[in-house]
């Protein structure tokens, strides 16, 4: 996505496959195997998120990967991330703020929340 444009939902819960799924270049795939917190593919996630949190059409139930991934990203990513020799990303008020925004997006999903 470029030039400022907002996401469609579409787009969004394309996005949202991919990191659920742990694609190459995901979030959490370079969050598991390279151990690096990657600012921009975090933005990423939690704008995707987001965008799905606000605008996804809740007259139809939603598809069972799209509620397991925002069920189990935000423990996860605490979890995974919990160890002391994890790298976690400075300042620590950004780590601390990134997995609360996680939870925030998870209960505003699962609960309406927001």
């Amino acid at each position: 996505m470029s030039g400022g444009r907002e996401q469609t939902v579409e787009e969004a819960l394309d996005e949202l496959r991919s990191e659920f799924g742990a694609d190459d270049g995901s979030f959490l795939l370079q969050l598991r195997i390279d151990l690096t917190w990657d600012r921009a593919a975090f933005a990423r996630l939690a704008a995707a998120m987001r965008v799905v949190c606000e605008r996804y059409d809740r007259r139809e139930a939603p598809d069972r990967w799209l509620v397991e991934g925002f069920r189990s990203i935000p423990s996860w990513v605490a979890g995974h991330t919990a160890h002391p020799s994890f790298p976690r990303p400075e300042p620590e008020s950004y780590y601390v703020a990134s997995l609360d925004r996680l939870r925030d997006l998870a209960a505003c999903f699962l609960h309406g929340i927001k």
